[in-house]
């Protein structure tokens, strides 16, 4: 409990003396100093003490645990030129966020039908790393185009990003657009995989419906899109769903 609690105080100092630094704040001085005077954690006789450039001691002594900040300050600023630099550590600008009308709006209009012009993006800001974005929506609704009876689903999303990535709230209302929607389980899974590989263009993507059974079925339509360059990955994937299904 003591190493937690030093671990999170030493995090809060370090992201907040990071903070400082990088904004060049002319009063990083003397806001280093407070910290450094007032900032600690006793518990019986030991404290927390914060002293730059010394390193962070595993166990509680006599002297105190010194929190390791001025040489992570340094080697931030260092770190900061990696492909691009502060632009990965900064917050988001507005000019960043300028596709992004939905996310904060209170007077939201949810859209009656199938609505594909809801989605928006935003712009990836790690396009030199390959990572995986995965959105579930478990509470997907549609209608049978013969009957016009209710469908539910799960519908699991993962994609590789390249420039552009989708905003979670737009996502919602594009899903919700579905619920007066008549399709099929198989039509509802592609159309969504399509309408999100125009809009991002993402190095790999696939969608996942888990219907609820009807009539004593379920049905569980899987689709998946790469470029050329994750072709195998496109492959491999399909391969294991249908392995699973067999095992299932």
């Amino acid at each position: 409990m003591k190493n937690q609690i030093f671990g999170r105080v030493a995090l809060i100092c370090r992201r907040f003396l990071q903070h400082i630094y990088r904004s060049g704040s002319k009063n990083s001085g003397s806001s280093y100093q407070f910290i450094k005077k007032t900032l600690f954690f006793q518990n019986t006789s030991s404290f927390i003490r914060i002293k730059p450039g010394l390193a962070a001691k595993n166990s509680v002594n006599p002297n105190g645990i010194y929190i390791f900040l001025a040489q992570d300050l340094h080697m931030s600023k260092k770190s900061s030129n990696f492909a691009g630099g502060n632009r990965y550590e900064r917050m988001r600008n507005e000019e960043e966020l300028a596709g992004v009308t939905l996310l904060g709006n209170n007077r939201t209009n949810y859209p009656t039908d199938y609505a594909p012009e809801v989605l928006e993006t935003f712009v990836n800001k790690h396009p030199e790393n390959e990572y995986v974005v995965t959105l579930n929506c478990p509470e997907f609704t549609s209608l049978c185009p013969k009957t016009g009876q209710p469908d539910f689903a799960k519908i699991i999303i993962s994609y590789i990003p390249r420039e552009r990535m989708v905003e979670s709230k737009s996502l919602k209302l594009y899903l919700f657009s579905f619920r007066n929607h008549g399709d099929f389980h198989e039509d509802c899974v592609n159309i969504i995989m399509k309408d999100l590989v125009r809009l991002m263009d993402p190095k790999y993507i696939e969608v996942t419906g888990l219907f609820t059974p009807r009539g004593g079925i379920s049905i569980y339509p899987f689709a998946n899109y790469a470029d050329a360059e994750h072709e195998e990955l496109r492959k491999t994937r399909m391969k294991e769903v249908f392995s699973n299904h067999l095992k299932s």
